[in-house]
């Protein structure tokens, strides 16, 4: 028996095929009239009727044997990405390197060495002019070879020639690969704990960065490596919660793309990525004519025709412009505005279940809770957090998983619903020790929350006012100010003690931002 995983892997990928991508894959497999009535072609056309994977049912149907099932699947299964290979939309500047490499390399084999280096030099030209340096690298490496077979008047000029080309794009690939590993460990770390929680994870996160940051002069570097250095300054950053420098980084990233367009259909997931992290920048910040403004450049040039169209692309597109359209409401304190939207995208996110990962549904859902809480909605802002606390395989984000849960106290307070508090604080506090998070700004939110009970209701309005002054002096906190990215408590207590929605209490404050 094979595992689950296997045999989601391959219904997967059908279940994934485009109309003209099956009828594709059918002519391809149909080239050859011994196809026709192949089981691997049998066990395609059941999948793709089936709604779901069910190996009993394809082993009643009779297209193939217990024994044979795993092997006619794994055939399957080549054969469909031989097919996607051929189909043009999957075809880009990167394939077609690949594709004139291996001529090249057919064409050394067969001894017809003028006719090889042609390609190489052609393919060469290609890949450096689209900052495919890898590729660049490799080609070069094989023209070495045939060079050293092939002898011409010019093996002299031609030998240094490629020796230098050789030194310089290796040492650009060295260059760009010690800063992908720097910024992808900078990544998994947000993606880990999210930002840095004391002094020592600062010190960590700072010497990391430095110790392994390359000694580079900017205008030495391509595309690729800019690329890579803008990404892992943009990840420190947002790790200490240097907002600004977060914005400097992802401007930066992103102008990079409009200045090279060509890159933009090239590595359309870069570009996204970028836009994401500029406009999460603004949010933090604040600032949302400009978070407006950039949030219109982005939608535009993603809804042009010429902008590529794959599933991956969708799901980001569709990730990015749906997290953003609500993060603009937080900004200034919207709530209502955006309360239409969580229909609408829990409606959108249906045809992309499989294709969104957990860790991007928990962030949704988040969101959901804190547009409901803005608004007063604080059962409806319950029902959203469950989801993330009730899900035991979440990993990602302890951050997120953290605050879910203080959110989710306050929530249960707002909503008069206090008959199991005590069970809720006892679990709060034990997962907050549990995932080392439980900092000065939790302590006093679960102590004034257990204390609620004792207190007489004219004595409330007090109690709030001291909690307001004791948090207000973490705001600024380099650590604990965390605290207030994923729930304003203060703009919460304000309204407790001025008798007003959370919601007028920000966009009071979002005004007078505005105008000072």
């Amino acid at each position: 028996m094979i595992t689950k995983d296997q045999k989601d892997n391959l219904f997967s990928l059908v279940k994934s095929l485009t109309k003209s991508e099956k009828r594709q894959f059918k002519l391809y497999v149909g080239r050859l009239g011994v196809n026709s009535d192949s089981k691997f072609l049998n066990l395609f056309n059941l999948l793709d009727k089936a709604k779901t994977y069910n190996e009993a049912f394809i082993l009643k149907s009779g297209i193939v044997k217990k024994q044979q099932l795993a092997n006619v699947k794994a055939h399957l299964y080549k054969q469909i990405l031989i097919s996607l290979k051929l189909n043009p939309s999957h075809q880009n500047v990167r394939s077609q390197i690949r594709e004139q490499l291996d001529f090249a390399s057919i064409l050394y084999h067969k001894g017809l060495y003028k006719q090889s280096l042609k390609i190489l030099d052609k393919a060469k030209e290609l890949a450096i002019i689209n900052e495919e340096k890898n590729s660049a690298f490799e080609i070069v490496e094989l023209e070495k070879l045939i060079e050293s077979q092939y002898i011409t008047r010019s093996i002299n000029t031609r030998a240094d020639e490629l020796a230098v080309q050789a030194k310089e794009l290796s040492s650009l690939n060295l260059i760009a690969s010690k800063l992908s590993n720097l910024s992808l460990q900078l990544y998994s770390t947000i993606l880990k704990t999210g930002y840095i929680r004391n002094e020592e994870e600062a010190n960590m996160v700072i010497n990391y960065f430095n110790k392994s940051l390359p000694k580079v002069k900017i205008e030495k570097l391509g595309f690729r490596e800019k690329l890579w250095l803008y990404k892992a300054n943009l990840w420190q950053s947002f790790l200490l919660q240097d907002f600004l420098n977060c914005y400097k980084y992802a401007s930066k990233w992103v102008d990079l793309f409009y200045q090279n367009p060509n890159m933009i259909n090239l590595n359309p997931v870069f570009f996204l990525k970028g836009n994401n992290y500029l406009l999460e920048a603004l949010f933090f910040i604040g600032n949302k004519s400009k978070f407006l403004e950039k949030f219109s450049e982005f939608e535009a040039t993603v809804q042009k025709s010429t902008f590529p169209t794959d599933e991956n692309v969708a799901t980001l597109v569709f990730l990015y412009t749906n997290f953003h359209s609500i993060n603009q409401h937080f900004i200034d304190g919207s709530f209502e505005d955006g309360l239409h939207l969580i229909p609408k995208i829990e409606n959108d996110l249906i045809p992309f279940n499989d294709r969104i990962d957990p860790h991007h549904k928990m962030v949704f859902y988040y969101k959901f809770a804190s547009l409901q809480f803005g608004a007063g909605n604080n059962k409806a802002c319950i029902k959203y957090l469950d989801k993330i606390i009730s899900n035991k395989t979440l990993s990602m984000r302890e951050d997120l998983l953290c605050f879910s849960r203080v959110l989710n106290l306050v929530a249960h307070y707002e909503a008069g619903l206090d008959y199991h508090l005590e069970t809720l604080l006892r679990s709060t506090y034990k997962f907050l020790i549990k995932m080392n998070d439980l900092h000065e700004v939790q302590k006093e939110m679960i102590k004034f929350i257990r204390g609620l009970q004792d207190i007489y209701p004219h004595d409330l309005k007090n109690a709030f006012k001291e909690l307001h002054k004791t948090l207000k002096t973490f705001e600024d906190h380099p650590y604990e100010r965390r605290a207030f990215l994923y729930l304003d408590i203060i703009s919460w207590l304000e309204s407790k003690i001025e008798n007003k929605p959370v919601s007028e209490i920000i966009q009071i404050k979002y005004l007078a931002k505005k105008s000072s």
